[in-house]
């Protein structure tokens, strides 16, 4: 195995690190008192001071047409990253891991699939079919109570899901860049949703504690938007689309242990059983998506 692919499995280990742990962190913020408004906000805002100089200096816009800054802007934009949080404000933790980071690799193989006509092999279907049951499982795996409410938080964490297969579609086809990334994904979503954010959107900014608060800045507008995404970035470049993506099989596993060692959120029989299923159905579509890169 060459050098290149070495590191680039090596970035798609250290997302699936952030992933889980950031699972755990964004479930914390999302019942805390800040709003999810106010986590988007240090998402885009603190991460777009690091960005700023790094984008100034290699002035990436030059490389990308208005069409592809617009479409990467809002793929990682305020809509999906509100999905997502607001999908924390419902369903548990653990939810997260299975209905974003599960889904993505079966996601991001049919949208290849509309856009690119590369149908999926048969196989690969098993491992599609593997990863829906295992996440009707997880769905169903609470209380009365939890899935009276829980069902919104999935379906919210399954368009967070579609986005981010898109971006992961988009960032092998248009071979985006660390600091084309950074333009989109951090800068100019920071200074068209921060200013919303402070004169429009409610906040409990002023009442969580400092801790907690550092906590978040570090989590939100640190790690997964700038560390996070160039990892994604880079992996994709290395390893493929596919590969990357599968990757994150490890992530609700990930997930559900850290929520119950953390949140005290402990998955029923039906949780673990989904578990068990969705992780091989996505390791099956690793495999399976990178032989069929590596024979093109």
């Amino acid at each position: 195995m060459d050098k290149s692919k070495v590191l680039g499995y090596a970035a798609a280990l250290a997302v699936v690190a952030i992933w889980s742990s950031w699972l755990v962190v964004s479930k914390a913020g999302a019942v805390s008192t800040l709003s999810i408004y106010d986590m988007a906000a240090l998402r885009y805002g603190v991460s777009s001071i690091i960005a700023l100089p790094v984008v100034i200096y290699f002035k990436p816009w030059r490389e990308m047409t208005l069409l592809r800054i617009v479409v990467l802007t809002i793929v990682l934009g305020p809509v999906y990253i509100l999905m997502v949080f607001g999908g924390f404000a419902y369903a548990p933790a653990a939810h997260g891991g299975i209905f974003m980071n599960g889904i993505v690799p079966a996601i991001t193989l049919l949208l290849a699939w509309m856009w690119f006509k590369r149908r999926p092999f048969k196989s690969e279907f098993i491992g599609i079919l593997g990863i829906i049951i295992g996440a009707s499982l997880a769905a169903f795996d609470s209380s009365e109570l939890q899935l009276s409410v829980s069902w919104r938080g999935d379906l919210l964490f399954i368009g967070g899901a579609l986005f981010f297969s898109i971006y992961l579609v988009l960032s092998r086809l248009w071979n985006i860049g660390p600091t084309q990334l950074l333009l989109c994904s951090s800068l100019i979503n920071a200074v068209t949703f921060v200013p919303v954010w402070y004169f429009f959107l409610p906040t409990g900014l002023s009442d969580i504690p400092t801790n907690e608060l550092y906590l978040q800045i570090l989590y939100q507008g640190i790690i997964p938007n700038t560390i996070g995404l160039l990892l994604v970035s880079f992996a994709v470049g290395r390893i493929g689309s596919s590969a990357t993506a599968a990757f994150m099989a490890a992530v609700p596993a990930g997930g559900a242990i850290l929520s119950m060692l953390i949140l005290a959120e402990f998955p029923g029989p039906a949780g673990w059983a989904g578990l068990t299923i969705i992780t091989p159905a996505i390791l099956l579509l690793a495999v399976i998506g990178n032989r069929r890169e590596n024979n093109q």
